[in-house]
């Protein structure tokens, strides 16, 4: 049990390693950037931090599947990336604001 607790926080920290990443170095942009205006400027959300964090969320989950652990870890693993994806919208991962 405390195996899993221990991986599940290094994968924890994985997955929010590459929010951040991501988010500082929007290189894919698949998708338009929603912008949104406030009183005090113009913000913007960059997917690129999400789609990798996702991307990678599906390679450890296929590695988990090709080891034959999928049953036992794969909630694990999800529980991992649904605190990083809170505690990365949290700290704002993602949000650019753009000058007028």
């Amino acid at each position: 049990m405390i195996k899993k607790v221990i991986f599940t926080l290094l994968q924890f920290v994985l997955f929010l390693v590459a929010f951040f990443a991501g988010s500082l170095l929007p290189v894919f942009q698949l998708l338009p950037p929603i912008t949104m205006t406030f009183a005090n400027g113009t913000r913007a959300f960059e997917w690129d931090g999400i789609l990798l964090m996702l991307a990678l969320f599906v390679l450890v989950l296929l590695i988990e599947v090709l080891r034959k652990r999928f049953r036992s870890a794969a909630p694990w693993t999800t529980l991992a990336v649904a605190l990083a994806a809170i505690l990365g919208l949290a700290m704002k991962f993602g949000f650019k604001d753009l000058q007028p």
